[in-house]
């Protein structure tokens, strides 16, 4: 049966609901159980909502706005694939930062600091677009005996990408490029989608384009978050944001139930085996938890409340880093996008 998804193109300027829907209407792989989604929107309507943050004991910081922009793009570029190898005899890449142990996104966030704190100046596009691999990986260092951080290579290549685009595109700041959208969500990804290629979060199927932009729209999230959600970090259209596509949300949608996968599907993922990106399935994954989200925003709504996908995602997510060992696992899919 065709879940019905309501689509109000006034909340979508993106087109990511619009591109990912024929997926989730045709894939036999995951599907969304709409009498879940009803219990879901109970829970997360009652709870109160989460607003972006910008962690200023973990991120890197700075109290002049041009290297506060700049590094929240750096993050950015970074903020994907944190986890191992299966059956790796080592743990998870990690990093302990004044006494305490973080891994994840939060090790990601602990090394820029410390990076910074140690005199690598990150927010310079004339560094960054020169900058080595062998620097690369001394700010990004775990601790001894874990796992390297993985596509070592790859984050190399994006803060490449950036102070290129620093420097021959904004003057050196990503002020430029802020103010240029003038408070539009919308206006300032597409203009890091121009300027900046490992954004691109899209793939062709059918000859159609499937969006996601994960990283290019938590770049707005977080701006929101790292300004306060005020001046520089004031959006107008916060709201038409979509799910953030990950690992770990619908990990977190799985476990609530609303999202099943069929049997093969469960099985390569418990066995932990990598789902090739842009397979049928990687793209059901993330599609599924696109309109996941967005089923729960609009059962909310109904219910005379409002809570945007951001801040549903939100909720999700740092729900799953809470999640006990013993919780089915994420998805793995080796790629820069998430």
């Amino acid at each position: 049966m065709t879940i019905q998804l309501d689509l109000d193109l006034s909340r979508d300027p993106l087109r990511v609901l619009e591109s990912t829907r024929p997926i989730v209407q045709s894939s036999s792989l995951v599907q969304i159980d709409t009498q879940q989604i009803e219990r879901v929107a109970t829970l997360l309507g009652e709870m109160p909502v989460p607003k972006p943050d910008w962690d200023r004991l973990l991120h890197p910081v700075s109290p002049d706005s041009a290297r506060l922009a700049n590094l929240v793009l750096v993050v950015d570029a970074l903020n994907f694939c944190f986890w191992s190898f299966p059956n790796s005899e080592k743990p998870r890449w990690q990093v302990t930062w004044n006494g305490t142990t973080y891994n994840g996104y939060a090790a990601l966030a602990v090394a820029l600091r410390r990076a910074v704190e140690a005199g690598y100046p990150l927010w310079d596009g004339d560094f960054l677009g020169t900058i080595t691999e062998a620097d690369v990986s001394e700010i990004l260092a775990g601790d001894p005996d874990c796992d390297q951080i993985p596509l070592l290579r790859a984050r190399m290549t994006h803060l490449r990408e950036v102070g290129v685009a620093l420097v021959e595109r904004w003057e050196g700041t990503f002020l430029h490029a802020i103010r240029a959208a003038n408070g539009s969500s919308s206006r300032l990804i597409a203009e890091v989608l121009r300027a900046l290629p490992s954004f691109r979060d899209t793939v062709l199927v059918d000859r159609r384009e499937v969006r996601f932009y994960k990283r290019a729209q938590i770049l707005v999230a977080d701006l929101f978050g790292a300004f306060g959600g005020k001046g520089l970090g004031a959006f107008a259209d916060l709201h038409t944001l979509t799910a953030f596509a990950d690992y770990k949300v619908p990990q977190v949608l799985r476990h609530l139930g609303v999202l099943t996968y069929a049997p093969e599907l469960v099985a390569q993922i418990d066995r932990q085996e990598l789902i090739p990106p842009e397979s049928d399935a990687e793209l059901a994954l993330r599609a599924a938890t696109v309109w996941g989200v967005e089923l729960l925003r609009q059962e909310i709504a109904r219910r005379g409340r409002d809570r945007p996908a951001y801040a549903i995602d939100w909720a999700l997510w740092q729900a799953g880093q809470a999640l006990p060992e013993s919780v089915e696992p994420y998805h793995r899919t080796l790629t820069v996008y998430y």
